[in-house]
């Protein structure tokens, strides 16, 4: 590797470990240079300023995931039934992948991800968004075919609290392992934790909505 492109490597290696760890905003670009002991002209050359670091950091992930959740949806979609559980399951492969892009891969791109959310980083979305339209379009059509029911309202909180529920769990993904390693002598690993988690995603999105709608029209009411 040429010294131009170790020197990028190490940078993004050091902003993926900070910002998973102490997220977004609360890490600066000379947290970064420090770490990856290069100075901060260098970033500005590779990546002209932190939101492009940010995407970049992420962009490593995103490269390798996004073309294996097309070619599994599009193989999903071409079926004519399907549960919810299997929408969900055909995510998990992809996931498990990216532990052998990175070590630990999984867990540190489901941190970031949720990094992207709790810091508030708009253009991250936005650059997800409108980069991987495709890809994100397919997942959220098996969505509404495993549940009709849902109009665009109620897919987007229920797509966000499956976010949240899923984010939490990565990102707490080596204590959850210990606890239960503890209180129940069961050995676990990622695996079996999206194997724990998938049904109760599932369970959740494919809720019937009309109770969902019950509450919040009483609410409206009051």
């Amino acid at each position: 590797m040429t010294d131009k492109g170790n020197t990028k490597s190490r940078i993004l290696d050091a902003a993926e470990w900070l910002f998973a760890e102490h997220g977004f905003n609360e890490t600066s670009l000379r947290t970064i240079t420090s770490k990856a002991n290069v100075n901060l002209a260098s970033v500005n050359y590779h990546f002209g300023d932190k939101k492009n670091l940010i995407r970049a950091v992420l962009g490593r992930y995103l490269e390798c995931f996004m073309p294996l959740v097309k070619t599994e949806f599009e193989a999903l979609l071409n079926r004519d039934e399907f549960s919810m559980v299997e929408v969900f399951r055909t995510i998990q492969t992809p996931l498990l992948q990216l532990n052998q892009l990175r070590p630990n891969g999984t867990t540190l791109f489901m941190s970031l991800i949720g990094r992207g959310y709790t810091d508030v980083q708009g253009h991250l979305r936005w650059f997800i968004v409108n980069r991987y339209q495709k890809e994100l379009s397919l997942f959220t059509t098996a969505i509404c075919r495993a549940n009709p029911s849902l109009d665009p309202e109620s897919l987007f909180w229920r797509l966000h609290f499956t976010l949240g529920a899923s984010v939490f769990t990565m990102a707490s993904s080596k204590a959850l392992c210990e606890i239960a390693d503890n209180d129940f002598a069961s050995k676990v690993d990622i695996e079996h934790l999206l194997d724990r988690l998938i049904p109760y995603l599932a369970a959740g999105v494919s809720a019937p909505i009309e109770h969902e709608l019950i509450h919040l029209h009483r609410r409206v009411g009051e």
